[in-house]
């Protein structure tokens, strides 16, 4: 089963797919959010999990020490709207720790059945 994580820049694509893949699984970050592409994530890896992570400006700004601009993020939300409405697995990470990530992403897998 291969696990595609799609989000902002700073929402926690990178250390999901690394937690996911230490724990076993097939998981793979997709830089979704920089294609204007809108179904790239499928293009790229035709996922049987779609995760799509979220987080807010302030949250992604803060984490990454980024130099950018509200509409900057808005763009990669804008670009992201596909795979957001097709994701299996949505979690907002602003208020969450990345064990919480983990756990959630685990949870939803499991109540989903889709775990390996």
């Amino acid at each position: 089963m291969l696990i595609a994580i799609v989000g902002p820049c700073a929402a926690g694509k990178t250390t999901l797919a690394e937690a996911l893949r230490g724990l076993g699984y097939n998981a793979r970050q997709i830089a979704q959010e920089h294609s204007f592409v809108p179904a790239m994530w499928q293009i790229i890896t035709q996922p049987d999990v779609l995760i799509y992570l979220d987080g807010s400006y302030e949250i992604c700004t803060r984490r990454k020490g980024f130099n950018w601009l509200p509409h900057e993020h808005a763009e990669q939300i804008r670009r992201l709207a596909h795979a957001r409405e097709h994701c299996h697995i949505y979690i907002h990470t602003d208020e969450l720790t990345p064990a919480e990530v983990l756990e959630s992403a685990l949870a939803a897998l499991k109540v989903a059945n889709l775990e390996e």
